[in-house]
């Protein structure tokens, strides 16, 4: 039988071990403090959020901790026994997996969340960042501020922003890629809090995911070739895409929230006559919403996040011959809507 080693026995949960921590970081309006057991997983911190625009936080923001914990190999099984039990502590939290789990634990009462990373996952940077680290760091931001958590995109101009809705394969990162190289403000590629009060977007503005058949539509040479040089990832249904760093070039990347001005739900549609651009009523606005954000739309500020939404208008955006035409329809309405 395997023994555990003595200092288990003394700090069962590893309340104590060394870990370390990285200083306070602007993000989502709060600030983070992350710590880890483990510097591969601190590099992977710094690939989601080293070198962002330092964001302008708001009076009183809060605090808020991240812990990674890096478990070790699972070893001492066989097919007539599971693997050992590693115990681990964070956030007042007490847990334990085995060597082949990850997880994600949030506390927003304690203004912490816990993830456990697997030997296994860590193979995997993309998706320890993105399903394990982000939805963290988001969720613990959405529930400790009150903020709703949209799967959209969403960019801006002046200060003003557009939410870019659409299923997958409706255009929404060749709409933003457009946009980006048409110096709009870049807020997020697919995750969006929104403060449901006041209408204002935040996000993460690290990454973009491009289909290789969005570069026949980039006409300058030279950023093609940027996205080209970019590394390939392989999402969970199997598409791949480039992952472009937007921290690297010339981008103009949103360091604070941006006040939302119109809601944009992209068609795969082809535009009639030229109209690009549909104005949907009430009634379609509320049903496309409960629709289209499942998660959302069981969060507690919910209704009063429809309750705004509704008054600022929303819109379905067909496809036309070229996206700069769906561009120039969003610079327009970021240019005329008032709230």
């Amino acid at each position: 039988m395997k023994v555990a080693p003595p200092e288990l026995f003394a700090d069962p949960f590893r309340e104590h071990s060394s870990i370390i921590a990285r200083a306070p970081q602007a993000l989502l309006g709060a600030r983070f403090i992350f710590e880890s057991n483990s510097r591969h997983l601190l590099r992977l911190v710094d690939s989601a959020y080293a070198r962002l625009p330092t964001q302008r936080l708001p009076v009183g923001a809060p605090t808020l901790r991240v812990r990674l914990i890096c478990t070790a190999p699972a070893v001492g099984h066989s097919r007539s026994a599971p693997p050992l039990l590693e115990t681990f502590s964070a956030a007042g939290l007490l847990g334990g997996a085995t060597g082949a789990s990850s997880l994600v634990m949030v506390a927003p009462e304690a203004r912490s969340a816990l993830v456990v990373v697997s030997p296994d996952m860590r193979r995997f940077a993309y998706h320890a960042r993105y399903e394990l680290l982000e939805f963290a760091v988001y969720t613990l931001a959405a529930r400790v501020m009150g903020l709703v958590s949209l799967h959209a995109a969403c960019v801006g101009l002046g200060g003003r922003a557009a939410l870019l809705m659409g299923p997958s394969g409706s255009g929404k990162s060749t709409l933003a890629l457009q946009c980006l190289l048409q110096h709009f403000q870049f807020v997020s590629e697919d995750s969006t809090l929104v403060v449901p009060g006041a209408m204002r977007a935040l996000g993460v503005a690290n990454y973009l995911h491009v289909r290789a058949d969005s570069l026949k539509w980039v006409e300058q040479a030279s950023d093609a070739a940027a996205v080209r040089a970019s590394p390939v990832i392989r999402r969970r249904s199997g598409v791949r895409k480039f992952e472009v760093d937007l921290r690297r070039g010339d981008h103009r990347l949103a360091n604070a929230a941006l006040d939302l001005r119109a809601i944009v739900f992209l068609s795969t549609q082809r535009a009639v006559r030229g109209r690009l651009l549909l104005p949907l009523s009430r009634r379609e606005l509320l049903a496309r919403l409960t629709a289209t954000q499942v998660y959302a739309a069981g969060q507690p500020h919910w209704a009063a996040f429809c309750r705004q939404a509704s008054r600022i208008g929303a819109f379905e955006l067909r496809r036309g011959a070229h996206p700069r035409g769906a561009v120039e329809r969003v610079r327009e309405l970021l240019a005329s809507r008032r709230r």
